[in-house]
């Protein structure tokens, strides 16, 4: 069942191609165009039938379009937003992947002309390689996508983003912008900080014969590490966009960290023990 008849695709990358391609599979979109800055890679994408359009300007790639999906980095959103609303048609609905959302919802709302719909969106999936050609049409299935609707927010543009992401295998729910933040700083931004900053601390190690310690590792720091594969760019902007609750959640770690230090030097075994055995029972709970 087609839900829009033209979409366009901003950033075809491993979320934007994914989402063409999950398009494509369940038959949702008549016509898709893509844009972004690298044409080599739009030309790419067309040609193996990702996108059937990929357009020369950004008023080209919106003209007449139904919904824009914005896959780019958090802060290149509100930019895009501001250049692309001149160009919609009456009726058409933006939304986007970004994985920070205060900011950008109340941002979006506050530009929104009437007539033409904003509906946050953040979509929980990805991987370790980025780009077109890591992009699957199953990339979405069985995963779940957080909307961010506000009081401005249009109910009939809700119900069609709404759609869109169930239609490619999502489990859709709803939070406020900021409590999105807080979830996500916690659960998301703070583990991507805590790992690069881990593979930062023993990258840089070396032993008294100069040898590099992180090529003795198992698999144990491979799979506790595996985020720090991530989108430096990205990561840089999400960290800097969901700045409040990025430190307040970095010191948060540190006291934790701080106490283990503490019983540590303490020989204190037992509270250690206990403090191990807490984080297995909350790991336990997650899984």
């Amino acid at each position: 069942m087609k839900l829009f008849e033209k979409m366009t695709i901003i950033g075809v990358g491993l979320l934007g191609a994914s989402l063409a391609k999950a398009c494509r599979r369940y038959n949702l979109v008549e016509e898709i165009s893509g844009f972004g800055r690298n044409r080599e890679n739009l030309d790419k994408a067309k040609s193996l039938g990702v996108i059937d359009h990929c357009a020369k300007n950004l008023a080209e790639a919106v003209k007449d379009v139904d919904l824009v999906v914005l896959c780019t980095p958090v802060s290149k959103i509100i930019p895009l937003i501001e250049s692309l609303l001149p160009h919609l048609k009456q009726g058409a609905v933006i939304t986007d992947v970004g994985s920070v959302k205060g900011p950008l919802v109340n941002q979006a709302d506050d530009l929104m002309p009437e007539g033409i719909f904003f509906v946050g969106s953040h979509p929980i999936a990805g991987g370790e390689k980025s780009g077109l050609e890591a992009s699957r049409e199953d990339l979405y299935l069985n995963a779940k996508c957080i909307l961010t609707p506000t009081s401005k927010t249009d109910t009939h543009a809700f119900g069609k983003v709404d759609a869109l992401w169930k239609a490619v295998g999502m489990e859709t729910l709803t939070l406020d912008a900021d409590e999105h933040d807080f979830v996500f700083g916690a659960v998301s931004h703070l583990p991507h900080i805590v790992a690069y900053a881990l593979m930062n601390t023993l990258g840089a190690l070396r032993t008294k014969q100069d040898r590099e310690v992180t090529a003795y590792s198992g698999a144990g720091l491979k799979d506790i590490t595996r985020i720090a594969s991530g989108d430096p760019v990205m990561w840089r902007d999400i960290c800097l966009t969901n700045q409040t609750h990025s430190l307040d959640l970095i010191d948060r770690y540190q006291k934790t960290l701080n106490d283990l230090r503490s019983v540590i030097e303490k020989n204190d075994g037992k509270a250690l023990e206990e403090a191990f055995a807490a984080a297995n029972k909350y790991r336990m709970k997650l899984i």
